[in-house]
């Protein structure tokens, strides 16, 4: 038996309870893993919430790390015994322990720990395909990363500084700013200020950036494209202010030709081979010190629904893990 967090019809934090479920023995093709820690994220939401519908009651949470406990026949690149992280559908991490598919469960190094392990997987992840996978980009570029403080963003940070890619950042916040600045961005606005799209184009002497990644949504879109260079690429990846509403697509000639993507981390790990090679892309870039995985909220398992007010509350920084 393992304590697993469920819910049972959309709602706040409060849907939230807490269950013992039976875990059984893996069939082909997957793994018995028993977490040390899981990983939250701005998606969990979103499937709390109703915005991604899910078949309910079901159990929550995108990414965890731990001990595989046993594989079923098939499963060749983890045993019994193996350090491991994952992220992958369908949710279910918020757990002691679970039997799911193996193709994205990926062998942890032994110099990463499991609570950064339990951080890194979906946001990391999806660092790689945003600036490897989605536009082809190189040094000397200039990247808008909406919410640079925040999980995916202190990642970003980082990585751009690794490539040469001059990053942009805004938060929410001085403080927050501060946050970015610290780890890599070459500078960072306050997306509260009512100003924040003229303070970019003159950051790039009225030029606009090549590229915009953007999870807040709805709140920052539409000033988004008017920060993009002619040809630029919009990246919407997330609505952490809510959907973006539907908009005239002659807008994007209207304001240069701009290019615009909705990208999904899930598409780009649905090949296993794909995402055990990203995984090993993000532990390179860990391991080597170029990344730092920074955890900045911990909490129980039992805590889930405190964790989640704060993360919605945007009172948290960097990575935020659940303790098992």
């Amino acid at each position: 038996m393992a304590k697993t967090v469920i819910i049972e019809a959309p709602g706040g934090p409060e849907a939230y309870k807490i269950v013992e479920r039976d875990v059984g023995a893996p069939g082909a093709g997957e793994i018995r893993i028993r977490h040390h820690a899981c990983g939250l994220n701005f998606i969990d939401v979103y499937q709390r919430s109703g915005l991604y519908p899910l078949q309910m009651p079901h159990a929550m949470g995108m990414e965890g790390a731990g001990v595989i406990e046993a594989v079923g026949e098939g499963v060749t690149h983890l045993k019994a015994g193996d350090r491991a992280a994952y992220a992958a559908m369908p949710p279910g991490a918020y757990c002691e322990a679970r039997v799911m598919k193996a193709a994205q469960v990926c062998p942890l190094p032994d110099g990463i720990s499991f609570e950064e392990g339990a951080a890194m997987m979906l946001k990391g992840m999806t660092v790689v395909y945003l600036f490897h996978r989605t536009t082809p980009m190189v040094a000397g570029d200039t990247v808008l990363f909406h919410a640079a403080a925040g999980g995916v963003g202190l990642i970003a940070c980082q990585w751009a500084k690794s490539m040469g890619i001059r990053l942009i950042g805004t938060a929410g916040s001085p403080e927050k700013c501060k946050l970015a600045v610290d780890h890599g961005a070459d500078a960072c606005i306050n997306y509260r200020d009512p100003d924040w799209v003229a303070q970019v184009r003159a950051l790039t002497g009225g030029k606009g950036v090549d590229v915009v990644m953007d999870a807040v949504g709805k709140d920052t879109f539409d000033g988004s494209l008017d920060c993009l260079r002619p040809l630029g690429m919009m990246i919407s990846f997330g609505n952490a202010s809510g959907p973006v509403p539907p908009f005239n697509l002659a807008t994007l000639g209207a304001k240069g030709s701009l290019k615009i993507t909705r990208p999904t981390l899930f598409t780009h790990i649905s090949d296993p081979d794909t995402c055990q090679a990203m995984a090993r892309q993000l532990f390179d870039k860990v391991v080597s010190g170029a990344v730092r995985i920074t955890i900045d909220q911990r909490f129980p398992l039992a805590d889930v629904a405190e964790a989640h007010r704060a993360l919605e509350g945007r009172k948290t920084t960097g990575q935020t893990v659940l303790m098992v």
